[in-house]
């Protein structure tokens, strides 16, 4: 199944587009590349400040509580990929 591909207009500034395409450049990429270059670093990004807003909210939890809420997290998903593959 492919996903299907929407169009962004996005500005930036010409210091910025003439590193990015020297960058790319530099590493044999090519014009298309340049959609895929900026999908990765969107969804790291997100999944940065998604680790980023995980810690804030967790700063004021006590490690041993939050490990205990991580281990039976763990264990639970554990559990339940056991029972799906003997089925």
């Amino acid at each position: 199944m492919q996903e299907e591909a929407v169009r962004w207009n996005i500005k930036v500034s010409k210091e910025t587009d003439l590193s990015l395409r020297a960058f790319l450049g530099a590493r044999g990429m090519k014009k298309g590349d340049l959609s895929k270059f900026i999908e990765d670093a969107v969804r790291w990004r997100v999944f940065h400040r998604t680790i980023q807003d995980i810690k804030s909210r967790n700063a004021n939890i006590n490690p041993e509580e939050l490990q205990r809420i991580i281990d039976n997290a763990v264990g639970e998903v554990r559990t339940k990929r056991r029972a799906q593959k003997k089925s």
